[in-house]
């Protein structure tokens, strides 16, 4: 009984620690998670270079990514897509790696049918590439939403000095968009569920 309660002792002491306590993590994850930060508060536009969809959904369109709010361990990166600002990337240190999420909204704020989909680090990656699988979460989501094809997703972000990529890959399937940081522009307004 006293090896019993010792052990649970140890497990509550131990959760209390990791919730109170700083969230630990390796020195790829926080140098990309770092270079990023170092963009807060600027935008910069975005051409696609691949998309093996031939969708038109994001052609001809401005393609503006904003590093709009930065915190030690979440960054908010809006993704304008023409007059559409409905995406936003979120990128958080969750003490076992990088989370990547996509809050998705309507015009009025509320959450979209699919939304906060996206995958978590599985290795160390680089200073300049992290990739996210589809978590279980995410999925599920694509099974009731009617996209099975997407469960085999992974999402890589790239962060160079001139540049910042944004790729989703499966089977049969790539999507890139790149965008030009020697040239930050204007800031655009807050996406959709957000306050300026």
């Amino acid at each position: 009984m006293l090896k019993y309660t010792t052990s649970l002792f140890i497990l509550i002491f131990s959760l209390n620690a990791y919730a109170n306590g700083p969230l630990v993590s390796i020195g790829t994850h926080d140098q990309f998670f770092d270079s990023i930060s170092q963009l807060c508060g600027k935008a910069f536009e975005g051409k696609i270079t691949v998309d093996s969809s031939n969708s038109d959904a994001f052609s001809n369109k401005k393609l503006i990514m904003h590093v709009r709010e930065c915190d030690p361990t979440v960054l908010h990166i809006p993704f304008h897509v023409g007059d559409d600002a409905s995406r936003t990337w979120v990128i958080s240190k969750t003490g076992s790696g990088l989370s990547l999420k996509h809050d998705h909204r309507h015009k009025d704020g509320s959450n979209d049918e699919s939304t906060m989909y996206g995958g978590h680090t599985i290795d160390a990656g680089w200073a300049q590439v992290q990739s996210f699988p589809a978590d279980s979460y995410s999925k599920e989501s694509f099974v009731n939403t009617g996209i099975p094809q997407s469960i085999g997703n992974t999402w890589q972000m790239y962060i160079y000095p001139e540049k910042f990529t944004y790729r989703l890959i499966r089977q049969g399937f790539e999507f890139r968009v790149d965008f030009d940081l020697t040239k930050p522009i204007a800031t655009p307004a807050a996406p959709w569920g957000y306050k300026d």
